[in-house]
């Protein structure tokens, strides 16, 4: 073997690029997600892996990976010889669980900003324009029917409300925290399919949120904590009522 030969035999050969495949299991992952929560995939409809892939113009692979991760957060169920289908509604236990564990975080991160909060204030401000903004635009999309046509027309709304939150768990500079939190996201999506109340709770989930604004803009150490539990125990009974 020539010199010239074993040099092109020890080149290392080009590795398949990582990233693009994992950017699209991320695509597939999104895409099937927004199908759960804007209810274009009710609660125990099938998931089939084939007419998935077909839609969604990709191989069975991403669909087939995407899946198990959606299994991993309670959206999607798997049941052998049946394959995937779309997560049941919460039960009552479920939801009180859920409501149990945002008080038990939210109010610590509340407290753990509390220290912030000339940072937190203005970003809370922003915010919180944001979400009354989401919720005049769905009041003028219910018009006289008094409901959306479907829950797309609620997305930017539940993802200000979430947001809302969000600034405020950030603030408390927790990285572990924050992943806690964020982590009941899709179960807070499913909350609200589950208790059909998004239409019904603006009004008071606008005002709750200005009192914890104004609890933070306040200057009390208690009113921001106090106001939050308010907010997640009035969350609650509406749940609660709807279910």
């Amino acid at each position: 073997m020539t010199s010239k030969e074993t040099s092109l035999s020890d080149k290392p050969r080009p590795r398949t690029p990582v990233v693009p495949r994992r950017a699209l299991r991320d695509g597939v992952y999104d895409a099937i997600l927004e199908k759960l929560l804007d209810g274009s995939a009710p609660p125990g409809s099938s998931l089939g892996i084939d007419p998935l892939a077909r839609e969604l113009e990709v191989s069975p692979t991403p669909v087939r990976e995407a899946l198990v991760q959606l299994e991993h957060t309670g959206l999607v169920t798997r049941t052998a010889l049946k394959g995937y289908r779309v997560a049941p509604p919460l039960s009552p236990g479920q939801l009180a669980e859920l409501m149990d564990m945002r008080c038990i975080l939210e109010t610590a991160a509340v407290e753990r900003a509390l220290p912030h909060a000339d940072d937190l204030v203005p970003e809370l401000q922003a915010a919180h324009a944001r979400h009354v903004l989401a919720a005049h635009r769905v009041r003028k999309l219910r018009g006289a029917e008094g409901r959306p046509a479907d829950f797309a027309d609620l997305r930017d709304y539940f993802t200000a409300d979430w947001e809302f939150h969000l600034t405020i768990i950030r603030a408390a500079g927790n990285r572990f925290l924050t992943q806690s939190v964020e982590s009941l996201g899709a179960h807070v999506h499913r909350l609200r399919q589950t208790a059909d109340h998004g239409t019904m709770d603006l009004e008071q989930a606008v005002g709750e949120h200005a009192a914890i604004l104004a609890a933070f803009a306040s200057g009390d150490p208690e009113q921001p904590v106090a106001a939050m539990r308010d907010h997640l125990e009035a969350v609650a009974r509406r749940v609660s009522a709807d279910g």
